[in-house]
């Protein structure tokens, strides 16, 4: 029997960010696997059944929660790590569909922003076709990312007039910023690698939560801001158990710059 999955983009968080194509998806599918993550994040998994009950019709619906294999302690090899845990999760995504999709059933993961971006669902779901123990195809349905959403909540453009915009971790950020003098967007930065950064005139703009009810904002010169973003940054993990944040950095000096502090 082959098994059908959807891989939903759900958006940054607010239920509006979801696309007409992705409540479509929503309501195709009969079975949806809600990740747990500990007590920190069952905000997220709420969130998730939210938009469930927002956006589908009707109730003819199963929700299947299931425990994520917890990450190990960092290894000196990182990538290598990464990809043991990312096989631990891929041998719990396999018992799922083989246990929990029956016949005429379509199974659906929804992803936080949008599955092609720093999300390993795609690279699961590949390693378990490729493996061969049972018969699955997929569809993806983009979704709009915190990217997207930040630029949205600072009214400011991601690039440069003809520039490059590199997406990147705090951990490549630690190492010195891109030489190609464009715009850098930031993700996944829990140990806030900007305040090793020279500020040499940098802007940013950071946003927690971005989309959501709970969102912060603050932007500005680097050097201004930085301690100030630090602060906010633990109140809303103090606050919340758990913080999603990303930024934006850039170096103004085009018409449309937006070099004031601002907070929200």
């Amino acid at each position: 029997m082959k098994r059908r999955v959807l891989v939903i983009g759900i958006g940054a968080g607010h239920p509006d960010h979801v696309t007409v194509q992705a409540v479509h998806a929503l309501n195709e599918a009969s079975v949806f696997f809600l990740p747990e993550k500990g007590g920190d994040k069952q905000d997220l998994a709420r969130l998730r059944r939210d938009i469930c009950e927002r956006h589908v019709r009707g109730q003819d619906y199963r929700m299947v929660p299931f425990d994520v294999p917890e990450r190990g302690m960092p290894r000196r090899d990182y990538t290598r790590g990464i990809e043991d845990w990312r096989t631990e999760v891929a041998r719990v995504y396999e018992r799922l569909l083989e246990q929990e999709l029956g016949e005429g059933d379509i199974g659906a993961f929804l992803v936080w922003g949008d599955p092609s971006l720093y999300d390993g669902t795609l690279r699961i779901l590949d390693w378990i076709r490729a493996k061969g123990r049972i018969e699955l195809e997929y569809e993806v349905i983009p979704g709009i990312t915190s990217v997207q959403a930040l630029a949205a909540s600072h009214k400011v453009a991601l690039n440069r007039t003809g520039g490059p915009v590199t997406i990147t971790t705090g951990r490549r950020l630690a190492a010195g910023l891109p030489d190609d003098d464009g715009n850098v967007v930031v993700m996944l930065d829990s140990a806030m690698a900007f305040k090793s950064l020279e500020p040499g005139g940098l802007h940013i703009y950071w946003g927690a939560y971005v989309g959501t009810p709970d969102e912060v904002l603050v932007s500005g010169r680097l050097d201004e801001v930085a301690p100030e973003i630090e602060r906010a940054r633990k109140a809303a993990r103090d606050a919340h158990g758990w913080i999603m944040d990303t930024y934006l950095l850039t170096r103004p000096g085009e018409p449309g710059d937006k070099p004031e502090k601002k907070k929200e």
